[in-house]
């Protein structure tokens, strides 16, 4: 059996390994148009192990972030990579807030996060002495990760096991025959039994490719950052995040001490005009048209504009976003703030306009696609790959 894995992102890669953990006499390849590992939202996010409090109890994402930390950890452990539990802070400004607030707590009880505690003011001083707020629900066991490190470790670790990993191979073209799946590539043609598309970014043009339904569709959202200038990062020892918005997948700024000691703040959430479009200035007609002529894309534009317009002018205006974080941090001062990487985030959309906040996965024959992979989708990696595994492995040839 030879199975053809679309994507060298953490996900397609602890997707891979898996397959050769359980089916070491499998042949598995893993194809990426990337020249490396880990190019596009593996390597662009802000590094956090969710504990998974925020998650509707049953959905995919709690049971798969949950699961997925101890995986990730016990990797991490193996390989000696280091991660270090900074824990996080959400934060409610106004009573209001605390409402929502008191709802994350039993959502995180209800996912078996029993560590999690509310705090008050001066409960919250102890642990963030700097920051702001009526109340914090504090997640102890939340952590921080080089998820770029962890990529290459999988990598490394799939190659050991018989795995290959084949960089700068852009899939073309896909069709399905009575006997598998064959792949036109950049690099040359790959016949497989089966593939498995974590392709991210590119998930709807893959899935277009494999002839599966265009709903969900992908709409990148690039999310800006700023980081702490090394005199104020001491502001902050953890993560300190906003109470979010229950109807968005989005979070809201927050911040994010890094691995490596660095504090990011951010990001906001303003459309891309193109797939990769970590820029302002990068633009691609054909990404742009695709999103603008998505029916669900103009639907949710209608629907929340304003919204839209507020995260635009964050992205515009560093006075703005300054406002946002000093709602939590009322120290900072706009010369503390200097610009940081953004990312893109691959938020799938479905025609009546509702974001998809779940992980969506789908098998069409020979073809098992992810469809919607956001955060905690690198938290959840090693869990990911085990339900794709075994949804692979039973689906009929």
């Amino acid at each position: 059996m030879r199975v053809a894995v679309i994507g060298a992102g953490i996900v397609g890669l602890a997707v891979a390994r898996q397959l050769c953990l359980e089916r070491p006499d499998w042949d598995v390849v893993v194809v990426d148009k990337e020249p490396d590992v880990a190019r596009h939202q593996t390597g662009h996010n802000s590094g956090v192990i969710h504990a998974g409090i925020y998650y509707p109890p049953g959905s995919l994402k709690a049971r798969l972030c949950r699961r997925g930390v101890r995986l990730l950890e016990d990797f991490c452990d193996e390989q000696g990579i280091p991660y270090a539990r900074l824990g996080k802070l959400v934060v409610a400004l106004d009573d209001r807030e605390l409402v929502r607030l008191r709802d994350i707590r039993e959502r995180a009880l209800a996912n078996g996060i029993t560590d999690v505690a509310m705090l008050g003011p001066a409960g919250m001083r102890d642990i963030e002495p700097h920051v702001a707020g009526v109340a914090a629900l504090h997640s102890p066991s939340t952590a921080v990760v080089d998820f770029v490190a962890v990529a290459r470790s999988l990598a490394d670790d799939l190659r050991r096991r018989g795995g290959t990993v084949r960089l700068s191979s852009e899939v073309t073209a896909m069709r399905e025959t009575a006997s598998g799946v064959v792949l036109e590539t950049t690099s040359g043609e790959i016949m497989a039994d089966r593939a498995i598309v974590c392709a991210g970014l590119q998930s709807s043009r893959m899935a277009a490719l494999a002839g599966d339904d265009d709903d969900p569709r992908i709409v990148p959202f690039r999310g800006e950052y700023y980081r702490l200038t090394e005199r104020s990062s001491g502001l902050v020892r953890g993560l300190v995040y906003p109470v979010p918005d229950p109807r968005y997948p989005f979070l809201g700024i927050h911040l994010t001490r890094r691995i490596n000691g660095s504090v990011d703040v951010g990001p906001n959430a303003v459309l891309a005009f193109a797939l990769q479009g970590y820029r302002r200035t990068d633009a691609s007609l054909r990404d742009l048209a695709e999103v603008l002529g998505w029916s669900g894309f103009r639907r949710m534009a209608r629907q929340h504009w304003r919204t839209g317009a507020r995260e635009m002018l964050g992205s515009l205006s560093r006075r703005y976003f300054l406002e946002q974080a000093r709602r939590y941090l009322p120290e900072l001062a706009r010369r503390d703030l200097v610009a940081a990487p953004a990312g893109v985030r691959a938020q799938a959309l479905r025609r009546d306009g509702s974001l998809v906040d779940d992980f969506c996965i789908t098998t069409r024959q020979r073809v098992t696609l992810v469809r919607n992979a956001p955060s905690p989708a690198a938290t959840s990696s090693l869990a990911i790959a085990e339900h794709i595994c075994h949804v692979a492995l039973k689906a009929p040839a």
